[in-house]
C-alpha cells in the first residue's frame, strides 16, 4: 500500500557475501537469510552460484534480478567455449556480466557481485555493481554486512595469505555480520575453488555440533 502522498516507502534487503583472493585459490562465503524489507522469505537461501567449472558468483541484492543475470552469463560462457573451443578467464567472464549490468543501466539489476576463480593466470577476483563497474579485489564484502565483514578482512589479510589461512578468517568475517545485521542470518555456505577442483561447504559441516 502506497500512503497518500504518493511516495513508496522504501524497501529494505540485506545479506552479507564475502571473497578472498589467495595464492592458491579464492574462497567465497555469504549467509543463508533472504529478506524482502522486514520480512524473512527464506531461510536457506543459496547465494554461491555457477557459471563455468572453476568460476563461481556471489549475489547481493534482489535476488530475482541476480539470478536472472547469472542464468543469462552462463549460457553466453556455454556458447562461447562451445563456438571457440577454448575455456574463457575469469576476467572475460566477469567482463561479461559487466556488459549486460552496464546494456540494461536504465532498467538495472539490482545486484552486487563477487566473479571469482580459476583459470591460467591463477586465482582472480572481480566486484561488480549494478551499473557494470568492474574492480579486481584481493578481498570483498558486499550486502548489508559488508561494514562488520570488511573490518575483520582488512584487520587480517595479507599478500600471499594460502587458502587454508583464509579459511577461518572468512568464517569469522561471515558470522561477525550474522550477529550484529539484521539482513544476515541463518548460517553461512562457503566455496573454495582452488587447482584441484571446487568444495562447497555448508556451515554444518565445518561447524559439526
Amino acid at each position: 500500500m502506497v500512503p497518500s502522498g504518493g511516495i513508496e516507502p522504501p524497501v529494505f534487503k540485506g545479506t552479507t557475501t564475502v571473497g578472498v583472493k589467495c595464492a592458491d585459490g579464492v574462497v567465497l562465503a555469504t549467509d543463508r537469510r533472504v529478506t524482502s524489507g522486514f520480512f524473512i522469505a527464506n531461510k536457506k537461501g543459496k547465494k554461491i552460484l555457477q557459471i563455468d567449472d572453476m568460476v563461481y558468483a556471489t549475489i547481493a541484492g534482489v535476488v530475482a534480478d541476480a539470478q536472472m543475470l547469472v542464468d543469462r552469463v552462463r549460457a553466453q560462457v556455454k556458447y562461447i567455449k562451445t563456438s571457440t573451443k577454448q575455456p574463457l578467464s575469469v576476467k572475460a567472464i566477469a567482463s561479461l556480466m559487466s556488459n549486460l549490468l552496464f546494456s540494461y543501466r536504465y532498467f538495472p539489476f539490482i545486484v552486487q557481485a563477487i566473479v571469482a576463480g580459476i583459470d591460467s593466470e591463477g586465482s582472480k577476483m572481480f566486484n561488480l555493481d549494478f551499473f557494470g563497474t568492474l574492480t579486481e579485489e584481493k578481498y570483498i564484502a558486499t550486502g548489508s554486512g559488508s561494514p562488520l565483514a570488511i573490518a575483520i578482512l582488512e584487520s587480517k589479510y595479507r599478500d600471499g595469505i594460502m587458502v587454508k589461512e583464509a579459511l577461518p578468517m572468512v568464517v569469522e568475517a561471515v558470522k561477525a555480520a550474522i550477529k550484529w545485521d539484521p539482513g544476515s542470518g541463518e548460517g553461512f555456505d562457503v566455496a573454495i575453488i582452488t587447482k584441484e577442483g571446487v568444495e562447497e561447504i555448508p556451515q554444518e559441516k565445518l561447524e559439526p555440533k
